[in-house]
């Protein structure tokens, strides 16, 4: 009988154990919040990914992408979204719901899908960042301008982690960096990655002969990425990176 209970208790363990881990699975890659002009989703324990709208004359709706890394009770954003209604809603959203205090926002380049709701981010007080070149680009422009800038490499605090702004090369833009969250092997890519099946986009500021061995480099510095959010479509792991570097293949 003795024998018979403990298999029954290890049986019960090792369902338990399964239910748990099948709703941890289900928890995840789902819709927290959702708007006519914001939609956010949970992708992974401390990283989402944020999604509004941009309305082009040249491909219609665009939905554009952006990443929020957290930890404890401090969130880290990249890029804002489209413009400042949705960026309130945003910024309502981490500080009502996840609790946290946004340490910064990094626009990931010069176009006004990241810095089309930077107004609402300075009115709240939050600091900027972008590549140096980014902010040249944003005034030559005539976009919302980052305030703080950074050649190379930005490491910034997020709860007790780090997380991190890093331009490898030309792509998308002269400007385009990415977003690293080491504690959830959590990339953004922003314009300079495409989602599977992508086409080329908007190359009206590219370096297309460039842009192949610039993800070739960021593929070889983090290989151990589980989880990339690319500018515009779905997200997806490295295959994002190899379809991108296919795509621009010489």
């Amino acid at each position: 009988m003795k024998r018979i209970s403990q298999t029954l208790l290890l049986l019960l363990t090792i369902i338990v154990l399964s239910c748990n881990s099948q709703k941890s699975a289900v928890e995840k890659n789902k819709v927290v919040y959702k708007s006519d002009n914001l939609i956010i989703v949970q992708l992974s324990d401390n990283v989402y990914q944020h999604i509004s709208y941009l309305d082009s004359e040249t491909f219609g709706k665009v939905d554009c992408n952006g990443m929020i890394v957290k930890d404890g009770n401090e969130a880290v954003v990249f890029d804002t979204t489209i413009d400042d209604k949705s960026s309130a809603e945003l910024i309502s959203w981490i500080k009502n719901d996840l609790h946290s205090k946004i340490n910064a926002v990094v626009a990931t380049h010069f176009h006004e899908d990241c810095v089309g709701g930077l107004k609402e981010f300075n009115k709240n007080n939050i600091p900027s960042y972008s590549n140096n070149k980014t902010i040249e680009l944003t005034k030559k422009s005539g976009f919302n301008v980052p305030d703080n800038g950074f050649d190379g490499e930005l490491e910034l605090n997020v709860g007790s982690q780090k997380v991190y702004a890093k331009f490898f090369g030309e792509g998308h833009t002269r400007d385009n960096v990415i977003g690293y969250f080491p504690k959830e092997n959590a990339m953004f890519g922003g314009c300079l990655v495409k989602e599977v099946n992508a086409s080329k986009g908007n190359l009206a500021d590219a370096n297309v002969q460039s842009w192949s061995s610039t993800i070739e480099k960021l593929k070889k510095q983090y290989p151990d990425t589980r989880i990339i959010i690319p500018g515009h479509g779905k997200t997806g792991g490295t295959e994002l990176l190899d379809y991108t570097i296919k795509l621009f293949k010489n």
